[in-house]
């Protein structure tokens, strides 16, 4: 299982990546093995103010439909396009290609609440 040092996690399953005020979040490699083929991603929240742990979308693969959860508070900026005709990319590539949201934070603070990714692998192996 891929876990990228330079992510943060959430116990959802989600990873972010913070450069200066803003991040991109993601599924992580764990949950879109766990989903299977991903065929449709589904965010109607670009330009909402979102808390921590809000939903912020949902993926929906062969088998099931989830939720995608903010792991900090923002505002979300900007869905990947791409994945309304290519949502296989998370599974291809769900840290670099695979991002779902881009987000302004709201509180830097909330980041510091993360799994590091020894934690994250931790619990994906319990």
């Amino acid at each position: 299982m891929n876990v990228p040092a330079n992510l943060k996690y959430t116990k959802d399953h989600e990873w972010i990546k913070v450069d200066g005020e803003n991040a991109l979040i993601g599924i992580t490699d764990f949950a879109q093995h766990e989903l299977g083929d991903i065929v449709f991603v589904e965010v109607e929240t670009v330009g909402e103010t979102l808390g921590k742990h809000e939903t912020f979308g949902t993926i929906e693969a062969v088998k099931t439909v989830s939720d995608m959860f903010m792991p900090v508070s923002g505002e979300v900026l900007e869905f990947n396009e791409e994945l309304t005709t290519k949502p296989e990319v998370i599974n291809q590539d769900p840290y670099v290609n695979g991002w779902v949201i881009k987000i302004k934070l709201s509180d830097a603070g909330e980041l510091d609440g993360l799994l590091d990714p020894a934690q994250y692998q931790a619990l994906t192996q319990s």
